[in-house]
């Protein structure tokens, strides 16, 4: 069955209201749906828009916009489920640092569908900016999630270099990983980049990346934007010799655009049968060569 999947390389934009980012944002899915997408993809830390209606002092303090932030996330999740209820798509809305009952911040990431929530994913590894200076944690777990358009799993950014993360999803019977991304020089887009390459060597997979782009010099934690919305997959038969089955032309647009393609997932899944090698079959194998 064929997919048109779609994801936004979004612009961190200073909106100041809520009506107008609700506008913006529903304007935006539509876009896609009007195209013909069924899944679409926002980033990580796409929420962080959100911060742009506090007081400037506010939303200039790292710290500060965090916590002052958290109410208006419960609005962001129900107007991402209103968004795919409306449009009848599968949307992950990106991601958002949210306050836990434990006193912790995690980076979250909700799945939604036609009839609501499906589930919501947390980013298992932290990078040193979210670890040592922001405070986010990390958190636990992998959640399969089961559509009737595929199977998916949620990798956030940094987690898409760490291989056991997309192993895992593999071995639960995920067809595509969706990865939400952050990156704020264009080195850490290219090891987003090769880690979400190499997840799909590996595993036999897709992987359809939604990176952030441009400048928000009135937020701390996403000032600068650097990346590419890309949808990679095994180099086999009937794919890309590259693996790069589609990519957004430029690193950093001045708005926000979608990269909008379609994808037979049964014909990646074919691969691991009778691809010209076996990466997902061989994978245990190596650990008896050590």
């Amino acid at each position: 069955m064929t997919l048109r999947v779609a994801a936004c390389q979004y612009s961190i934009d200073l909106i100041e209201t809520w009506d107008a980012y609700a506008h913006s944002l529903m304007t935006l899915c539509r876009d896609a749906a009007d195209k013909g997408a069924q899944l679409l993809v926002l980033p990580e830390y796409s929420a962080m828009v959100l911060t742009g209606q506090l007081p400037p002092d506010l939303r200039s303090d790292l710290h500060g916009s965090l916590k002052a932030m958290q109410p208006l996330i419960p609005r962001f999740v129900e107007l991402s489920e209103e968004i795919a209820r409306n449009l009848g798509v599968y949307l992950v809305n990106g991601s958002a640092p949210v306050l836990d009952g434990d006193g912790l911040y995690r980076n979250r990431a909700w799945f939604f569908g036609p009839d609501g929530l499906i589930g919501t994913q947390d980013k298992l590894m932290m990078t040193r900016f979210e670890r040592e200076q922001w405070n986010i944690s990390g958190g636990k777990g992998l959640t399969l999630f089961e559509t009737p358009i595929g199977r998916f799993g949620i990798l956030i950014c940094y987690d898409n270099e760490f291989p056991m993360l997309a192993r895992t999803l593999s071995e639960g019977g995920a067809d595509m990983i969706l990865a939400p991304s952050c990156t704020d020089k264009e080195a850490g887009y290219f090891r987003v980049r090769v880690g979400a390459q190499a997840r799909a060597l590996e595993n036999q997979i897709a992987v359809l990346v939604s990176p952030t782009v441009g400048s928000a010099p009135w937020s701390p934690a996403v000032d600068e934007n650097v990346g590419r919305a890309a949808l990679y997959v095994p180099s086999d038969y009937g794919m890309p010799a590259s693996g790069v089955f589609a990519e957004s032309a430029e690193l950093q647009p001045r708005e926000s655009r979608w990269l909008i393609t379609d994808i037979d997932l049964s014909e990646v899944r074919r691969l691991r049968h009778e691809g010209q090698v076996a990466t997902n079959r061989d994978w245990p194998e190596q650990f008896e060569r050590i």
